[in-house]
């Protein structure tokens, strides 16, 4: 080694020239078979991007009845179940409805047994000639009015006890109380948004891969993913769900619209959806909204 040193120590310029390209030659040659090799093994079997987010299918509680809020039983973070009553409206007005409707329904019922039981006599009496035809024809008329006026009240009923019931705001979902709006003593009406439960146990990942990235993508290729919140070392596991209907920009509030004259190229990204292990997620929950690793395994990828 030392002759080797020495030798190339007392060799003239050019030679020594020569050499240093040699092996600047044979450095670079390594490096790139090396790079050549990891792409043909690993490298162009995976791919990879930290343009990614957990997700949810986020539930959003809102009121089907119109009323003042009597009890609120749960806060923002609070964890809940499903079926877990959320909010109490008064009553009150509800119950009165109901009250009314069973009154109504009562009467409709004892109007049609009377109807019923007039058109059976008259038809009877028909028979022998004791009553004429447009009797009969007005009692029969009669009995179906009172079956509508009856089937009418039942609605009503079936309605009232409906929104009895609906007093009572109910968990559609396992999950998180996020974005609570509702105060005790606050006034609502059908369709406002009470709060939001998030299904942390359901939770997904959409990946934002470059369309250049995305011609061996299939659904249900395995993945493998990391979150910014756990670091390296928790590895979640998943598989791919899906692939949007278009990018991001196509489906933006104010799309570009790219004119001829001053049309500029951009790669595109378009989201893909992961879903995750619900047992992962039961050992190590995740929050939507936080920034994921994702590795996509596509060497099982068919034409």
């Amino acid at each position: 080694m030392r002759e080797v040193i020495h030798n190339f120590l007392n060799a003239n310029p050019e030679e020594k020239r020569k050499k240093l390209f040699l092996m600047l030659g044979a450095f670079v040659g390594a490096v790139g078979f090396i790079f050549l090799t990891y792409y043909v093994f690993v490298g162009s079997k995976h791919i990879t991007t930290d343009n990614a987010y957990v997700g949810a299918e986020i539930a959003q509680v809102s009121s089907s009845v119109s009323g003042t809020i009597k009890e609120v039983h749960f806060k923002d973070t609070d964890i809940v179940k499903s079926g877990d009553v959320l909010v109490t409206i008064d009553e009150t007005d509800a119950k009165l409805a109901l009250a009314r409707a069973k009154a109504e329904l009562d009467k409709a019922q004892a109007d049609l047994e009377r109807a019923k039981i007039d058109s059976e006599r008259r038809e009877a009496l028909a028979k022998s000639g004791s009553v004429s035809a447009e009797e009969v024809t007005n009692s029969k008329n009669a009995f179906k009015v009172a079956q509508a006026i009856f089937d009418a009240a039942q609605a009503a009923f079936n309605q009232a006890e409906v929104d009895f019931e609906r007093t009572i705001v109910r968990s559609p979902v396992d999950g998180v109380v996020a974005k609570r709006q509702v105060q005790l003593g606050q006034r609502v009406q059908p369709g406002f948004v009470l709060m939001s439960v998030v299904p942390i146990r359901t939770l997904h990942v959409n990946a934002n891969f470059k369309e250049v990235q995305l011609r061996k993508v299939q659904i249900g290729q395995p993945v493998k993913l990391t979150a910014d919140f756990y670091g390296s070392s928790v590895v979640f596991h998943g598989k791919v769900a899906g692939i949007a209907g278009g990018t991001g920009s196509a489906f933006a509030v104010i799309p570009a619209q790219n004119a001829t004259g001053n049309w500029i190229k951009v790669v595109q990204r378009l989201p893909v959806r992961i879903q995750l292990d619900p047992e992962e997620l039961r050992e190590h929950p995740l929050q939507v909204g936080l920034s994921m690793q994702v590795d996509i395994d596509v060497s099982d990828y068919k034409e």
